[in-house]
């Protein structure tokens, strides 16, 4: 079976780039799986995400195709990455007290509905070692203070260069991180948010609202930034309640919100579907 790829690719929007782009599929005999594509008028730039395959049966490798591409790009100011599409990203889950995001993606990636892999779960606490050693996952447990937060994180930054991480992801993990750490791994750190947002306040919220590229009202998956919450948003989701429901079963409903939300950015992070535009993204279906 033909080894396909996924393309995608930002840059300054003009004239031309679909043209290159398919051009350059047909010079090396690829077809197109599926493709899409977005202008922002706003930011002027432009957004491409294409899954393609050997027409034939010779067989590009990942370096040949990066190599060829690279002229595309250049004429065109664009950044671009190449994965085949059966990569999966290496993940690295932090938690904290709170359990029900680690279990979810847990259990969707036992099961195959989350490509990914899981080389070590990183809790500040040690609650979660059973659960982990149940999945046969390494779990390491590195308490944190305010004074030891610095040297705490350097061990995390570690166990991300000795494990090839590509995605840290922040599962009801409940400590702010660093802006050495955020830098670090800039891009590639997700958090899930027990609200909506952001919370937008003075005039024009609904500018502001598209501003931040918002989605929907409910818990919000983001990339972590240094300025707390505030990163680009990747997926919100919405649960709905009533004056009869306790506070209890507010958090489960809210639980599982969180927990499909969360799950979702990670698949679609591991799809390739999530590309940064500013501080917000694009995300393609």
């Amino acid at each position: 079976m033909a080894t396909s790829f996924i393309l995608t690719l930002s840059g300054p929007d003009r004239p031309g780039i679909v043209h290159a782009v398919t051009a350059f599929l047909v010079k090396h005999n690829l077809n197109i799986v599926d493709s899409s594509q977005f202008g922002d008028p706003t930011s002027q730039r432009f957004f491409m995400r294409v899954r393609f395959a050997p027409a034939g049966e010779e067989q590009s490798t990942l370096e040949s195709l990066q190599t060829a591409f690279e002229p595309t790009a250049k004429d065109f100011s664009m950044d671009f990455e190449i994965h085949p599409a059966t990569q999966k990203p290496r993940v690295l889950i932090m938690v904290s007290k709170i359990g029900h995001c680690l279990n979810d993606l847990l259990f969707r990636q036992s099961t195959g509905q989350l490509s990914i892999e899981i080389p070590l779960i990183v809790s500040n606490h040690p609650e979660f070692a059973a659960l982990a050693a149940t999945y046969n996952i390494p779990f390491h447990h590195l308490p944190v203070t305010a004074d030891t937060k610095a040297q705490q994180e350097s061990q995390v930054l570690e166990l991300v260069a000795q494990n090839n991480i590509d995605l840290i992801v922040l599962a009801r993990y409940m400590q702010v991180l660093s802006p050495t750490l955020c830098e670090a791994m800039s891009g590639r750190i997700i958090n899930i948010h027990h609200s909506f947002l952001p919370s937008f306040k003075g005039a024009k919220p609904y500018h502001q609202a598209y501003d931040r590229g918002v989605k929907i009202i409910g818990a919000t998956a983001h990339f972590v930034t240094s300025d707390l919450d505030e990163g680009p948003i990747i997926e919100q989701n919405v649960v709905r309640v009533n004056h009869g429901m306790s506070p209890k079963e507010l958090t489960h409903a809210g639980s599982n919100v969180e927990s499909n939300v969360l799950a979702t950015a990670v698949k679609y992070f591991a799809e390739r579907r999530v590309l940064l535009n500013g501080h917000k993204t694009v995300v393609f279906d």
